[in-house]
């Protein structure tokens, strides 16, 4: 296990920045343990606070124009840069032709290049060829693991006695991962010990110590590889909770997810993030998302768990709307709503605490 954090980065989110195709950049501006974020690449928002275009709360990292505007102005703070982070998370996990000149200027300035997408950029010859001439490593994030590394299901969740509890989604790109980090980090500060799962690349990027990149995994080992992070993380660190991260969600055409998390995390409860303000599945316009009521349903009758708490992800919408929302929801589900990004998670960990006891 590295040391972290492992340096100062620049995270490039070109055109993506403050859209879902943009996820990676969010997470990595909200929180990550790996890198020091120095800065964001998207001209669109250049000369703006990263903190005030996603969350309206001032963070000091700053957005550039090009990657010779980042540079330069890390340079000039004394703040080397030593990584290069690609933060855009596309639909389909593809590389746009215009990033890879980004970042062959990236590797010429002697930065190692993280990548989280599906073109791995250690396969391309002059790429490659350019980073063992200047000496930096590229990690493509999403690379498929040896199978003589994997593991398959063998029954030994069944030993642990921590508390699990699955973030799953009714979207993808819907705020799973940063709801679940919410919860963890409040948990911590209320006394607890709580391992995050990491099961995608962004979660690796922000530091989770347990993790897997579960659309990288070849199928007959995905139930296997979920199985051996939850049982390691109960192993090495006897948490009181562990929290999944969910990908995707039941119902997506395009990225149906959650099904592997259920059935081989065997979590307690289940917590099911929603975007009340998005009508279609996100990047499919034609493809109307299912109502709550019946995602609910599909959650509860495979898992045979109970959602115990709906988080909001709070797009489109105004904080007005929002405490309107987790009202009716409350009411009419007969479950807690809240947004933990606006309003934090205290309420919520109190919601858990109910059910662990």
């Amino acid at each position: 296990m590295n040391t972290l954090p492992e340096g100062n980065a620049i995270v490039y989110c070109e055109d993506a920045f403050n859209t879902t195709n943009g996820k990676t950049a969010h997470g990595l501006v909200r929180f990550t343990q790996r890198y020091k974020i120095l800065s964001v690449i998207d001209s669109k928002h250049a000369g703006k606070d990263a903190g005030m275009v996603l969350d309206n709360k001032e963070n000091g990292i700053p957005i550039y124009a090009s990657f010779k505007d980042a540079y330069e102005s890390a340079e000039n703070s004394k703040l080397k840069p030593t990584h290069f982070v690609i933060g855009l998370a596309p639909d389909g996990g593809r590389l746009p032709d215009s990033a890879k000149d980004v970042v062959k200027k990236a590797i010429k300035k002697g930065l190692n290049v993280d990548s989280g997408l599906h073109d791995f950029l250690s396969d391309d010859k002059e790429v490659k060829s350019l980073a063992n001439q200047n000496g930096v490593a590229i990690r493509d994030i999403r690379k498929v693991p040896p199978r003589s590394e994997m593991h398959f299901f063998s029954g030994k969740i069944e030993e642990v006695n921590s508390f699990v509890i699955a973030v799953l989604g009714t979207d993808s790109a819907i705020g799973k991962r940063t709801t679940a980090w919410i919860l963890v980090n409040a948990l911590r500060e209320a006394g607890y010990k709580a391992e995050m799962i990491g099961t995608g690349q962004t979660a690796w990027m922000q530091g989770a110590k347990y993790s897997i990149i579960l659309d990288s995994l070849i199928n007959d080992f995905v139930s296997g590889e979920i199985e051996h992070a939850v049982h390691s993380a109960w192993k090495n660190e006897k948490p009181n909770f562990i929290i999944l991260e969910g990908q995707g969600s039941l119902l997506n055409p395009a990225y149906p997810g959650g099904f592997e998390l259920m059935a081989a995390g065997r979590p307690d409860v289940i917590i099911l993030q929603h975007a009340p303000a998005r009508k279609e599945y996100d990047g499919f316009p034609d493809y109307t998302m299912h109502p709550l009521s019946k995602q609910i349903k599909a959650v509860e009758i495979i898992s045979g768990k109970q959602v115990v708490a709906i988080t909001i992800n709070h797009e489109n919408m105004s904080p007005k709307e929002v405490t309107k929302v987790c009202d009716e929801y409350t009411k009419l589900y007969d479950i807690p709503t809240y947004d933990v990004l606006l309003s934090g998670a205290e309420k919520l960990v109190k919601t858990i605490l109910k059910y662990k006891k």
